[in-house]
């Protein structure tokens, strides 16, 4: 079987048919890895693989044949950000050479609904260390544990972070899905730039439990695939509820059994979408803002009801926010403190100092963001900046923003260019999906990103998988040369 382009239905099916086996499969992707992660291009977007994953698989082979199948992710290899942790022979650093050596000693509750799916953990993915907050100026992919992610649609093109290993790893079919991880922009901007789809959930759908966290207020897990399909099949496995996340309180009857029954191909039909033209829109290039105006005469042709403009009253007023840095320092250490006897670093302070102990191999980029969130904030969340940032974000992203605004135009969704919505809806903890639109005259990915309001998802996905169908514009990375 082909596994370049593969998707999760028609690889099941070939190994209900006999034609394939988990373990098989495992072995393609571990050839694909050699071939062009650690050589040819040396995408380098696979930090480290699970030595164990080959014995999963034939396990699962195994169980397919005596019992049948769990479902629609029995077999399949998923590769995981390398901020999640796993309770096997694996890692889990942030991409920090401070944390190289630790082991989290038990699964991500998000890692054992995977398991229990049936889902092989091929490995962990690189990252942007810390999920991008180390220091300024740092290149988005970069970790000092795991160096530089590649952009395998062009190599001078940035990957987008922190989530750039989940996304590029995913675009080179070096696994069949991954999972990322997002704070404000993190699954939805590499997912833009590596012509992936990324769901971005409702902060408290997914369970943070088990994740280095960023922000206690903003932080989501997600899938990252292919196909909204796939996605989709990723998300109904991660989604549970777990009473050790105070987020999932609030959404608790909101989840849905099964998000795929909202894989509608007519989604878009009667869907009132807004744009909000006046969201930074002149960041855009003339290319960008053609793929953009297309994606959404495409949807206009389709059925659905344009407002266009439909703009946030409140955007020019949301800009930098302290909320997010006075969350690391607090959640990092709660974090750390939980980790296992073996581990030597259990706070922020411990990695500045390790990273200051080993400067040649740890501070290319330097720590200026580590240092401010250890050095301004108590990590008690006392702060009064803190405070009032906190209830402003509230106030201009989420009631007076984004809600005021699909109010006011009766709005099923606004529709974003690339992760610029990321600015506005991670505030609020808002739903995203990202979706291929097309590709520069450079070859540069470029995406639109359906947001709604909160647990919106099959509103979402409707739109997502009915725009997917109607452009089939995603094309897989040549992996043949640097452009």
């Amino acid at each position: 079987m082909e596994i370049v382009e593969a998707t999760i239905s028609s690889t099941q099916e070939a190994l209900e048919a006999g034609e394939l086996t988990s373990h098989k499969l495992v072995l393609a992707y571990f050839d694909r890895i050699a071939s062009h992660d650690k050589a040819g291009l040396t995408i380098n977007s696979v930090l480290e693989l699970n030595p164990d994953a080959l014995f999963i698989a034939s396990a699962l082979d195994s169980e397919r044949a005596a019992q049948g199948s769990r479902g629609p992710l029995h077999g399949i290899p998923i590769l995981l950000k390398d901020n999640i942790n796993t309770g096997d022979l694996m890692h889990t650093s942030a991409g920090s050479l401070a944390l190289a050596n630790s082991y989290a000693g038990e699964d991500a509750f998000i890692v054992k609904r995977l398991r229990e799916a049936g889902a092989v953990i091929l490995g962990k993915v690189n990252m942007t260390e810390f999920a991008n907050f180390m220091t300024e100026g740092m290149p988005s992919g970069y970790s000092s544990r795991g160096g530089q992610v590649l952009n395998p649609y062009n190599i001078s093109a940035p990957t987008g972070g922190s989530s750039a290993g989940s996304g590029v790893a995913v675009a080179c079919n070096f696994c069949m899905a991954s999972i990322g991880t997002e704070t404000s922009g993190s699954i939805l901007n590499p997912g833009n730039l590596s012509s992936t789809v990324g769901i971005k959930p409702t902060v408290g759908l997914v369970s943070r439990t088990g994740i280095l966290p960023l922000s206690n207020s903003q932080d989501t897990a997600g899938p990252m695939a292919r196909t909204v399909t796939d996605a989709v099949h990723v998300l109904n496995a991660i989604v549970a509820h777990d009473s050790d996340d105070a987020a999932m309180g609030a959404g608790y009857w909101r989840k849905q059994k099964d998000y795929s029954v909202f894989l509608d191909p007519r989604g878009l039909e009667g869907a009132r979408i807004g744009i909000p033209r006046d969201y930074f829109f002149e960041e855009l290039t003339d290319e960008q803002l053609e793929i953009f105006n297309v994606a959404v005469e495409l949807m206009r042709k389709h059925g659905a009801i344009i407002v266009d403009p439909a703009d946030v009253r409140t955007v020019r007023e949301i800009v930098y926010s302290s909320v997010v840095l006075n969350e690391f320092k607090a959640s990092l250490n709660a974090y750390l403190a939980k980790l296992p006897p073996s581990t030597s670093i259990r706070t922020l302070k411990d990695i500045i100092a390790f990273n200051n102990e080993h400067p040649i191999e740890t501070l290319k980029y330097g720590q200026k963001t580590l240092l401010n969130a250890e050095l301004t904030t108590s990590g008690t969340l006392t702060e009064l900046p803190y405070l009032r940032d906190r209830s402003t974000d509230l106030r201009l992203c989420k009631d007076e923003g984004l809600d005021a605004t699909m109010k006011e135009h009766r709005l099923d969704a606004l529709l974003f260019p690339a992760d610029f919505g990321a600015r506005i809806t991670s505030r609020a903890g808002y739903p995203s999906i990202v979706v291929p639109a097309g590709y520069t005259g450079k070859g540069v990915p470029f995406g639109v990103a359906f947001a709604a309001k909160a647990y919106e998802e099959p509103t979402l996905i409707k739109l997502a998988y009915a725009y997917e169908q109607l452009s089939m514009v995603r094309r897989p990375p040549s992996l043949k040369s640097f452009i």
